[in-house]
C-alpha cells in the first residue's frame, strides 16, 4: 500500500507499506524530514534514502509504536482480540497514538487529522479493556473496537485507554500475579506532589476486583514525547555516566530551563522508592509538534517496578537494590551522586508519608490480599529510605 507518513496534517514521506509483513518496503519521497520522528531525522541521509539501514529504521520505529512481545498474558490478550500477534493491530486505526501525532495516511486519501485523531475524537474502549484486564473475557466481535489507541500502547503491563468525562486516562494493572505497581505510582505521585516535582498524577482505581492505576494523558494534539532512547542517537555514545552529562547537556542546549534539576527530581524519586526500572523509553522530552520546539521535560511518570516488588519474601527484608543510570545499572546510594545540590530538598514535606502509604495498603488489604508484615515491610523500606535521603541533606 502506497501511504504518507504524516505529523499531524504535515507530509513528511511517502513510503510503499506493506500491510502483510507490517513493515516498509521502500521510500519514495521526503516530503519534510524535520517533522519525522526525532530518531528518523537523527539517521536520515538525503544521500542514501533508500538505504536498508533507514527503511529498517522506519519500519521497527513504527513497530515499536506496538503492543511489545513481553506483554503481561499476550497470548490471552491476542485470543480475546481475535488475532495472532500484536503488530496485525498497528495499521487498524492508521497507526495513531495518544504519544504524538504520527499517522499513515492512504496516498491520494482526502482524510483529514482532525477527523480521526483520538485526542478530538471518541474511540471504543470497553470491549479492548476487558480483554486486556478482566480474568474472564469474550472474543472482541466489533472491528470498531480494534480501531483505538490501545493499539499502540507500550511496556509489559496489561492497560487500557479510556475515555471519562471527555479526558482520556490509562488504566495499567499488575504484573502476573504481583499487584504492588499501581500503589508504587501513587506513592511516587504523592511522593513528587509533596516535593514539587513535574510528575504524572495517579490515582487508584478499581475493575472487576483488580486494582489499577489511573492517570490522564500528558500528551496533546499539539505535543509529543520523544523518548531519551531517541536522543540518545542524536548524542555520543561513551557507555558510562558520561552520558548522562551529554543528556543535561542536549536538553540544555535545545533552551529546556532547568533541566538538569528536573532529571535530578526523578533519580532523587527512583531514590526514595527504590524505582529499579528507569529505562531510556520512560523519561525524555516534550516537544511541540508545530513549532518543533522542545518544550520541557516530560512529566515523571512509571514508577512501578519499585519497593523491591521483585524481591520480597515473607522471611526476609532486603533493603539494598540496584536501579539505573542509562546505560548502568547500579547502587541507588551512586545514582543518587549524580544530584549536584541534594539540600535543596525539602525532606520534612515527606513527613506522614510512611503514615499516609500503611494506611493506603490497608485500605485494599481486602483485594490485595497482602498480609500485615508485607505492608509493615514495604513502610521499612520506604521509611528506611526518606531516613537515608535525609542524612545526606544534612550532612
Amino acid at each position: 500500500m502506497k501511504c504518507i507518513l504524516m505529523n499531524k496534517n504535515i507530509e513528511v514521506l511517502v513510503t510503499e507499506y506493506n500491510e502483510t509483513s507490517k513493515f516498509f518496503d521502500s521510500i519514495y519521497e521526503i516530503k519534510n524530514i524535520n517533522y519525522a520522528p526525532y530518531i528518523l531525522k537523527s539517521l536520515y541521509n538525503e544521500n542514501n534514502l533508500n538505504s536498508t539501514s533507514f527503511i529498517t529504521n522506519l519500519s521497527e520505529w513504527f513497530k515499536g509504536r506496538g503492543i511489545p512481545s513481553w506483554r503481561d498474558k499476550l497470548d490471552l490478550l491476542l485470543h480475546r482480540l481475535n488475532i495472532t500477534a500484536p503488530y496485525e493491530l498497528l495499521d487498524k486505526a492508521f497507526g495513531l497514538s495518544l504519544s504524538d501525532q504520527y499517522w499513515l495516511k492512504p496516498y491520494e486519501s482526502n482524510i483529514l487529522y482532525d477527523d480521526i485523531n483520538f485526542f478530538d475524537n471518541d474511540f471504543d474502549y470497553a470491549e479492548f479493556m476487558e480483554a486486556s484486564l478482566s480474568t474472564n473475557s469474550k472474543t472482541i466481535t466489533k472491528e470498531t473496537s480494534l480501531k483505538t489507541p490501545n493499539n499502540t500502547t507500550d511496556g509489559m503491563l496489561k492497560k487500557a485507554w479510556i475515555i471519562e468525562n471527555g479526558t482520556r486516562y490509562l488504566l495499567k494493572g499488575g504484573y502476573k500475579n504481583e499487584t504492588l505497581q499501581p500503589f508504587n505510582e501513587v506513592l511516587a505521585s504523592e511522593i513528587c506532589k509533596r516535593l514539587g516535582f513535574n510528575h504524572v498524577e495517579y490515582t487508584l482505581d478499581t475493575y472487576k476486583d483488580m486494582v489499577v492505576s489511573k492517570c490522564p494523558c500528558f500528551i496533546t494534539k499539539d505535543t509529543e514525547f520523544i523518548t531519551c532512547s531517541q536522543i540518545k542517537h542524536d548524542m555520543p555514545r561513551h557507555d558510562n555516566s558520561k552520558d548522562y552529562e551529554e543528556y543535561i547537556k542536549k536538553l540544555e542546549e535545545n533552551g529546556i530551563e532547568n533541566a538538569r534539576e528536573k532529571v535530578e527530581n526523578m533519580y532523587i524519586l527512583d531514590y526514595l522508592i527504590m524505582n529499579e526500572d528507569r529505562h531510556l523509553n520512560n523519561f525524555g522530552i516534550i516537544r511541540d509538534v508545530n513549532t518543533l520546539k522542545w518544550l520541557d521535560v516530560a512529566p515523571i511518570f512509571d514508577n512501578g517496578q519499585s519497593l523491591n516488588i521483585e524481591y520480597y519474601d515473607e522471611e526476609e527484608i532486603h533493603i539494598e537494590g540496584n536501579g539505573r543510570l542509562f546505560y548502568e545499572v547500579k547502587p541507588f546510594d551512586e545514582i543518587i551522586k549524580v544530584v549536584k545540590n541534594i539540600k535543596r530538598i525539602d525532606i520534612s514535606k515527606l513527613d506522614g508519608i510512611v503514615e499516609w502509604f500503611d494506611d493506603l495498603l490497608h485500605q485494599y488489604q481486602h483485594l490485595t490480599g497482602y498480609s500485615d508484615t508485607r505492608i509493615n515491610r514495604l513502610c521499612i523500606l520506604l521509611n528506611n529510605q526518606i531516613n537515608k535521603l535525609k542524612e545526606l541533606i544534612n550532612r
